[in-house]
């Protein structure tokens, strides 16, 4: 079924952009700063770019130092029970600096907003929280930052439709070198283990001229790679009116200019077309590395979390695609946990890592979340089994990954300088094509350029080399 038109209208953006001006009119004269915690996906940070982009223009200065800020900004992931723990640590934490400091902007966003029942929470508990809003208005935030100026008092926007999509808002990058693109938001799938889908909404894709325009603008700007973005980029272009795929949009981005690489995640198995495998292949600028999560190696489980294909036609997907590209890393994400998940289900489980041979594995604890089918499953898995599981998951991939990388030394590889390792004055890094990390020494002209790079050592989770 086609969607109708879910682009915010120029005229509302414009209205945003005057409310930039005014809270920057309001500001002329001091020394303002912000700061954003992110929490979660990919999808997340580039959201924490757009509020970036938002608050440069109104005269904010971004600092690190959460005491410092004059806007401190959370934007949260409710995948994982984990992440919720720690907002609500951090937001427990302020209490005492907004105390000091009335004029203070605390502000919650993100997926755990469109949760009524964790709005209600922090209304209770956490009364110095000033502005709270959800994933599909982001785009308001200068509004809603005007207000919460204006009024004194605390403000909430969240909306619980599914949002549109808003073109043409600041982003702020903190990366000159990579960049993501957002071409669809939202998620039809329904996974039963996953909230997802009520806290993004139904899919919506961007139109293909709105996404080659902003690559083709980001090329002009010297980016050199870029990452897609959305909860199942498979499926985009379903909702679109003109007849569009995944693989269609890879053959316009291929075509802009000063782009050399695209990459691009989540790739739902169940919608990895034959046509895709042929644009990974046939594309130069698109990298040979493929994020394909399995989640469970068991078709008994694969169906209890309604993920529409089983382990054989997994496999025989991995097969077409290796057979097309040879060399190709993939990657996946595993639950390990699962309701219901006996031992001969993670037993499978494991045979499939050991049949595909991934080049990493995102291993996750299955994390309960209420409002999902999953969660209401009383089979829940023992939390030491869950444990031991996971423990064996790490052991035989880690073995996989170092003997995969171990197979690359002797080779040269072609490696994008991102820039200084962490805590190094030498060393640089960079990835390649198939995204293995690369260390290596260089100099101050690298950063941004394509390298050749003979590796020399390698770990589990990167390499050593010399620039040639």
């Amino acid at each position: 079924m086609k969607r109708a038109e879910v682009k915010v209208p120029a005229e509302e953006i414009e209205i945003q952009k005057d409310f930039i001006r005014k809270i920057k009119e309001l500001n002329e004269g001091s020394l303002l700063k912000y700061s954003i915690s992110t929490f979660g996906c990919q999808m997340n940070e580039h959201d924490s770019e757009k509020l970036a982009g938002m608050l440069n223009d109104m005269g904010y200065v971004e600092t690190d130092k959460t005491g410092e800020s004059d806007i401190i900004i959370y934007n949260t992931c409710c995948v994982r029970e984990n992440a919720e723990l720690k907002v609500y640590g951090h937001l427990g934490a302020l209490k005492k600096l907004k105390e000091s400091r009335p004029g203070l902007i605390i502000a919650v966003c993100g997926c755990m907003m469109q949760q009524q029942d964790v709005v209600l929470h922090i209304r209770k508990k956490y009364r110095h929280v000033d502005l709270i809003f959800g994933t599909h208005n982001l785009y308001k935030f200068p509004e809603l930052v005007f207000n919460t100026i204006n009024s004194g008092k605390a403000v909430i926007d969240v909306w619980s439709s599914t949002g549109s999509i808003a073109e043409d808002m600041p982003v702020e990058r903190k990366d000159g070198i990579k960049a993501w693109v957002t071409v669809m938001y939202g998620c039809n799938n329904f996974c039963s283990y996953c909230i997802v889908p009520y806290v993004r909404g139904r899919e919506r894709s961007r139109r293909e001229k709105d996404i080659v325009n902003e690559v083709r603008m980001l090329g002009q700007q010297g980016y050199k790679e870029i990452t897609l973005l959305g909860q199942n980029v498979n499926s985009y272009g379903l909702d679109l009116e003109e007849s569009k795929s995944f693989a269609d949009l890879l053959y316009s981005l291929e075509k802009v200019e000063g782009i050399e690489r695209i990459r691009f995640m989540t790739s739902h198995p169940k919608d990895l077309s034959q046509d895709l495998i042929y644009a990974i292949r046939d594309c130069k600028k698109v990298c040979e590395h493929l994020h394909l999560p399995i989640q469970s190696g068991s078709t008994r489980i694969l169906s209890e979390m309604n993920r529409k294909y089983s382990r054989e036609q997994y496999l025989e997907l991995v097969g077409r695609v290796k057979d097309n590209i040879p060399g190709i890393s993939l990657t996946t994400d595993i639950i390990v946990g699962f309701p219901g998940e006996s031992e001969t289900d993670f037993d499978e489980t494991i045979d499939i890592m050991e049949r595909v041979r991934f080049d990493t594995a995102y291993t996750f604890l299955y994390s309960k979340r209420t409002g999902t089918p999953a969660a209401k499953n009383p089979d829940q898995v023992p939390e030491e089994i869950k444990k031991h599981r996971f423990d064996r998951l790490i052991a035989v991939q880690n073995k996989i990954s170092r003997e995969i990388n171990d197979l690359l030394v002797g080779s040269v590889e072609e490696v994008l300088v991102e820039g200084l390792s962490k805590n190094s004055t030498t060393m640089y890094t960079g990835r390649t094509r198939s995204n293995k990390i690369v260390n290596f020494r260089g100099s101050s002209e690298l950063p941004g350029k394509l390298v050749k790079v003979r590796i020399d050592a390698s770990q589990t989770w990167s390499l050593e080399g010399t620039v040639i």
